[in-house]
């Protein structure tokens, strides 16, 4: 430009104007800054330690489960959090040493969504540490995932109101955390005033060939008559801080529902023949996946298979959204957090065990096996050996008794129509929650003459108390091969029920027996007899203690 005068206006007239614009966009903004006590920590691992001994908000959550610990519904080896409401896992993960758990915390004094935290050298004996992210700009903070790099662990979340956010730690317990250009990285707004093609919500991220990508959830119109049905958006960013919208990331998907979202998704690696799976979450049926190929010329997920977690609505007592991360060795472990069916005081949700998925021979084995330190928690073992079950004969396992056990059983079904295995039953059997297995009663297996069978999970007698809300029955299909044992793994803990079916299947409900005595446990064959190979009981030790 000849003129410098001219130059130096427009200059002044640009400056001026983005500062109006950023004024503006101050004003219109929020204070979202959160009144609970926020900490700085050192840089190493015994200075952190130090000051973690004497801090005020680690004092009051121990505070806070201890006036908490005599409540009859509360577990005592899943993790609850330590104060407030609980809602979905975040950004599971492994760094020096330590697993990492964050969730979505509600601190009494702000009860919006905060990052919670806590750590575990076993994923079973977890220590709280204090709150990890904070909101603002974002109003709360919400779902999301975690990278973890050699130098620095990336958590990417939705902050509410204004998109998704990046933050980054490199601190030994990922106490001390910055978010990335102080703001959202993809924002919620639209800078062309059409709207936009994709929907900005819960992230996941991870990287390839120096390429960070993440997906945001969300919906469709693409199902029958324009109904909405579940997808992905891929995004991906050289920097972090500036990213590209590049287009919807499944294909060829079978598995989700008319109405399932894309909430909370988590896309790993699996197995050794180069599969990958994508964890997400439904707010219409629940904790799920999807199994598929990972063609990464045209970065796309072409799914090949699916399934569920959860095996009915997601609430009440349903098993919710999924955090998850690789292994290192193939797998994945996976934690999920669960919804409650009875109202309780200072409380609410609580966490799955975390469970290892892998693919050990095919995209239509997967392999879901608790994970972690389980056995360190046993004591007080029970046995009982070999034995015939008569038909059509409960019998009552009198030296097993409990509401806080794990069971072992092996059983040969032979021909009975069904096998039923009672827990948390009164004596009277005013309550008691029913596993049962049904021995090829599912659908035919794809290209063959062999059938499913069924293990259901029913919890319509676990409760006389008239606030507790009974879930339909949970009723999963697990493949036994001709001549294979029904092989189960029981958790009870209070008010919660898991069961894992021969490493192939998983069904889990919120129960809240009313009774005192509702500690018994029973077997029965149905229609024909059956053997019991064997069956081991243990009581589990409380991790809080």
């Amino acid at each position: 430009m000849k003129n410098p005068h001219i130059y130096r206006f427009f200059l002044v007239a640009f400056i001026a104007l983005v500062l109006i614009q950023s004024t503006a966009l101050a004003q219109e903004r929020e204070d979202y800054s959160s009144p609970v006590p926020q900490y700085t920590f050192s840089n190493t691992l015994e200075e952190q330690e130090a000051e973690l001994k004497t801090n005020p908000l680690l004092k009051r959550f121990n505070e806070s489960r201890a006036s908490m610990s005599d409540d009859p519904f509360r577990p005592i080896y899943h993790y609850v959090n330590p104060e407030g409401r609980l809602n979905d896992p975040n950004g599971l993960s492994f760094w020096q040493g330590n697993w990492h758990l964050f969730y979505q915390a509600y601190p009494p004094e702000d009860p919006r969504q905060h990052w919670g935290h806590a750590i575990s050298k076993d994923l079973i004996h977890w220590r709280d540490l204090p709150l990890a992210i904070y909101p603002d700009p974002e109003r709360a903070c919400f779902s999301g995932a975690t990278l973890v790099e050699d130098d620095r662990v990336i958590a990417m979340y939705h902050g509410t109101r204004v998109g998704n956010m990046v933050a980054i730690s490199d601190d030994p317990l990922l106490l001390n955390w910055e978010k990335v250009s102080g703001d959202a990285v993809i924002s919620m707004k639209s800078t062309t005033g059409f709207p936009l093609p994709y929907r900005v919500f819960d992230p996941c991220i991870w990287k390839k060939d120096s390429v960070y990508y993440s997906l945001s959830g969300g919906t469709l119109p693409t199902g029958p008559g324009g109904k909405r049905t579940r997808t992905n958006f891929l995004f991906r960013s050289l920097d972090l801080e500036h990213w590209e919208y590049m287009h919807p990331f499944t294909e060829n998907d079978r598995y989700s529902l008319v109405g399932d979202d894309g909430a909370c998704p988590y896309f790993w690696p699996i197995g050794n023949e180069g599969k990958h799976m994508l964890l997400h979450f439904s707010h219409m049926s629940g904790g799920k996946y999807l199994i598929g190929d990972y063609d990464t010329n045209r970065d796309k997920f072409v799914v090949t298979n699916g399934g569920n977690f959860n095996h009915g609505s997601v609430s009440p007592s349903g098993v919710h959204a999924p955090s998850a991360t690789p292994d290192g060795k193939g797998g994945i472990i996976a934690i999920f957090n669960m919804n409650p069916g009875y109202p309780t005081e200072g409380w609410n949700q609580i966490m799955t065990l975390p469970m290892r998925l892998t693919l050990p021979d095919s995209e239509d084995d997967l392999r879901i096996e608790p994970a972690g330190d389980i056995e360190s928690l046993r004591s007080g073992q029970q046995h009982i050996d070999k034995m015939t079950l008569p038909a059509n004969q409960e019998i009552v396992l009198k030296k097993i008794k409990g509401n806080a056990m794990e069971i072992v059983a092996e059983i040969d079904p032979k021909n009975a129509q069904h096998i039923e295995l009672n827990v948390l039953r009164s004596p009277d059997k005013k309550e008691y929650t029913r596993i049962s297995f049904y021995k090829e009663r599912g659908m035919r297996k794809e290209n063959s003459r062999t059938r499913y069978s069924l293990i259901a999970l029913e919890t319509s007698n676990s409760s006389i108390l008239p606030d507790a809300r009974s879930r339909a029955p949970e009723t999963a299909p697990v493949f036994l091969e001709s001549g294979e044992t029904l092989k189960l793994r029981i958790f009870i803990d209070r008010s919660v029920v898991e069961v894992f079916a021969n490493g192939r299947q998983y069904v889990a409900a919120r129960v809240y027996p009313g009774k005192d005595d509702s500690l018994g446990v029973s077997i029965r064959s149905q229609g024909e007899e059956s053997e019991l190979i064997s069956l081991d009981a243990w009581q589990m030790k409380n991790i809080y203690e």
